[in-house]
């Protein structure tokens, strides 16, 4: 058994989950999708790790060869339609609300379609998107007006309009959790740059180690289900009463101090994406 973690960037997080894999035994590599396809046999795992696109106008190419390697008896984890899911925030939004996972309520604004009324403040972003790009915090009905123009001279906005999100007062913080296998295996606290409300560290945030509280499991766990993520990012933001899902993440990056009550994080991911891969080869093979 081999297992390739396809994706189109040797970023950290896919080198370390690859080097967990050997850790483990079992040979390992990170490939684009092409390669995986051609080197993948049944019996092997793919974890797909397609990103959004550098544009932040949809998703990176791979769907295809993903679907093909699914049709050849590859287990392949986190499949198309989880990436589109969790990558696409307006299928998140719905994903959510069917799963009853508390979600701010959201509204697509896209040229041609009636204009929608929605409630300020808001949170105007792309519809695909990631690294805290383009997303404006909007506080009047100026605000919202303008971040519109400039958004239409971009292409993402053109191409899939925006994502208008009630705004959850932000305090300066959020929880990402790690879910692998419908299990909590990860998690930190990511705290925004001085004068930032955003908590990207992209954006110059920082992430602390935690351990999340049993409500935040218990969130997290639900949105990766609603999704059928295999290995999917949740980040929570904290409200009065507790905390709200404000995205997903299919191509989740998280760093060794997300380690909850184990020496390496990146080993903990793979033996479980391992674990539910085998499970489900054995259950397929049951005859029916």
């Amino acid at each position: 058994m081999r297992f390739v973690v396809v994706a189109h960037r040797c970023t950290d997080t896919n080198e370390a989950l690859a080097a967990a894999a050997e850790a483990l035994g079992v040979p390992a590599a990170v490939l684009p999708p092409r390669d995986a396809l051609c080197l993948l046999e049944p019996g092997d795992v793919a974890l797909g790790r397609l990103d959004v696109r550098e544009g932040l106008d949809g998703i990176e190419s791979g769907s295809v060869e993903l679907e093909r390697m699914v049709t050849a008896g590859v287990e392949v984890l986190n499949r198309p339609s989880t990436l589109v899911a969790a990558h696409d925030k307006l299928l998140t939004a719905r994903a959510l609300r069917l799963a009853g996972v508390p979600h701010p309520h959201s509204w697509l604004i896209a040229e041609g379609m009636p204009a929608p009324a929605p409630e300020l403040p808001l949170v105007l972003k792309p519809r695909f998107g990631s690294w805290g790009r383009d997303v404006v915090l909007c506080r009047t009905a100026a605000d919202l007006a303008s971040a519109l123009e400039r958004a239409s001279f971009r292409g993402w906005f053109r191409e899939h309009g925006a994502l208008a999100q009630e705004l959850v007062p932000p305090l300066g913080w959020d929880l990402r959790v790690v879910v692998a296998g419908g299990r909590v295996v990860g998690a930190a606290r990511r705290v925004a740059a001085l004068g930032e409300w955003r908590t990207n560290v992209s954006l110059g945030g920082r992430s602390e180690p935690v351990a999340p509280p049993p409500l935040a499991r218990t969130l997290a766990l639900a949105a990766a289900a609603s999704i059928r993520g295999d290995l999917v990012g949740v980040d929570l933001l904290p409200t009065g009463a507790g905390y709200v899902v404000a995205e997903l993440n299919g191509a989740v990056d998280f760093r060794p101090s997300y380690a909850l009550d184990v020496e390496d994080v990146y080993v903990e991911v793979v033996a479980e994406l391992l674990r539910v891969a085998r499970n489900r080869r054995a259950t397929a093979l049951v005859p029916a």
